[in-house]
């Protein structure tokens, strides 16, 4: 709002020839700025009549090459660099940059204004190579390198190297498996479209209904969220979309269907880590089509960490099961196809909720039992036998506890014949040789 005036004045003579013609006049003494407005206003001293002209004018912006080399306010430098993406390095170096003046440099996240990341240099004057490395951690589209010479106010220059690597903004999906709240936030601003879809096995991701937020610069937020690996996250801007699956893996898989086979006959269970209701449909898919034709539905409530068994009564041809949960807002709907079997034995299948218990909770009792038998017997089949041989010991080696005359405490043979081991009791060879025994005892 500063004002400077200047009077010209015309001599006599002077207006006599230049009479009734226009006048030109040149004004090459006022000082002004690179985008400044300027009212220009030209009247008569004295006043004629109260006549006056007014104009305005804009000076030039710095955008003009002219002005960029000779005005020292339009004078930035020109940065160029290279990338070194191993080391994650930015190499800047500048050029044309204001004489006997100190150089900035830093990197920073353009928005409305460009905030800085921490990493920022100085290039002296005295430097004969003006250039300079800076660090980066991530290769976001809206980071730059913003230089200026190191004057009040001087104009700034910014270069973004990765301006068009809008797959970098698709990371930090936040999930909390406690409140069931799936985020996400832009690391730039951006003009997109997010949408909770599905993944086919044919990597199509199908939008899930009343699933999709805009977004711009705030942070996003699907509230009862069912952690499912084939739940993935669509992201559109312009006319390109990106998937990001953060369920990929099995860290936050909350339920699973477990299809065990055994004789022809499958058994289906389902096991949850957290309490949850389902619905358990049975579907057959047709022929060249991926769809899969619901034909019954059940409900099925699952407690944490106990496997519910969905008892097939019979054998289940060419059908497959359809799971999806319930008691969330947004769910994948799961399809578990089981193996196909002899079509002549078709029988109708039934799905119950009833608890399933492995058969090992009665096999691993019963084997303890019958271990615990076998080695009780062997105990006391020892203990008879070494009682027998300890006994036997006692009596001189006598075999018969039981004599007909009770005089006599042992019978003790008077020819040497070979006794015959019977289960460790020792037998005579034959009955005559008894009796020829207790015959020689009487005689004596």
């Amino acid at each position: 709002m500063v004002s400077t005036c200047r009077i010209l004045s015309f001599t006599r003579a002077s207006r006599q020839r230049m009479s009734g013609l226009q006048v030109e006049v040149e004004n090459d003494c006022t000082v002004v700025s690179p985008s400044q407005q300027v009212k220009v206003t030209v009247k008569t001293v004295p006043s004629y009549c109260g006549i006056t002209w007014t104009g305005t004018y804009e000076a030039p912006e710095c955008i003009s090459g002219d002005l960029q080399s000779h005005v020292p306010e339009c004078i930035t430098g020109r940065l160029s660099y290279d990338i070194n993406p191993q080391r994650k390095e930015l190499n800047v170096s500048v050029a044309d940059m204001l004489e006997d003046h100190n150089y900035h440099l830093r990197l920073c996240h353009k928005d409305f204004i460009c905030i800085g990341t921490g990493a920022n240099t100085m290039i002296k004057k005295e430097e004969l190579v003006k250039s300079t490395t800076l660090p980066y951690s991530r290769p976001l589209p809206c980071l730059c390198i913003e230089g200026w010479s190191a004057v009040m106010d001087a104009p700034r220059v910014q270069v973004c190297p990765f301006k068009d690597r809008l797959e970098e903004l698709w990371f930090g999906i936040n999930f909390d498996p406690l409140e069931g709240t799936l985020s996400w936030q832009p690391a730039c601003p951006v003009t997109a479209a997010v949408v909770l879809c599905q993944e086919g096995e044919d990597g199509v991701c199908v939008d899930l209904p009343h699933a999709s937020q805009n977004v711009s610069r705030e942070k996003i937020t699907f509230t009862k969220v069912d952690p499912h690996p084939q739940l993935c996250m669509k992201f559109t801007a312009g006319a390109q979309s990106w998937t990001r699956c953060p369920f990929s893996g099995t860290r936050f898989q909350a339920w699973e269907v477990v299809v065990t086979r055994g004789q022809g006959i499958e058994d289906v269970k389902m096991l949850s880590q957290i309490t949850a209701t389902f619905s358990v449909g049975l579907c057959e898919k047709s022929k060249g089509s991926a769809a899969c034709q619901t034909t019954e539905t059940h409900t099925i409530h699952v407690e944490k960490n106990k496997a519910v068994g969905l008892n097939m009564r019979g054998e289940l041809c060419n059908s497959c099961l359809q799971v999806k949960r319930l008691d969330v807002e947004f769910a994948a709907t799961v399809v578990h196809c089981l193996q196909q079997c002899n079509q002549s034995s078709q029988l109708r299948p039934v799905i119950s909720s009833q608890p399933s218990w492995s058969l090992t909770w009665v096999v691993v009792p019963a084997g303890v039992c019958i271990s615990g038998i076998i080695i009780v017997t062997v105990v006391l089949h020892v203990l008879l036998t070494v009682h027998q041989r300890r006994k036997q010991k006692r009596n001189g080696g006598c075999t018969f506890e039981k004599q007909t005359d009770p005089a006599f405490d042992c019978a003790v043979p008077v020819l040497q014949t070979k006794p015959i081991l019977h289960g460790g009791v020792l037998v005579p060879d034959s009955p005559q040789y008894v009796y020829a025994e207790r015959a020689n005892l009487i005689s004596d």
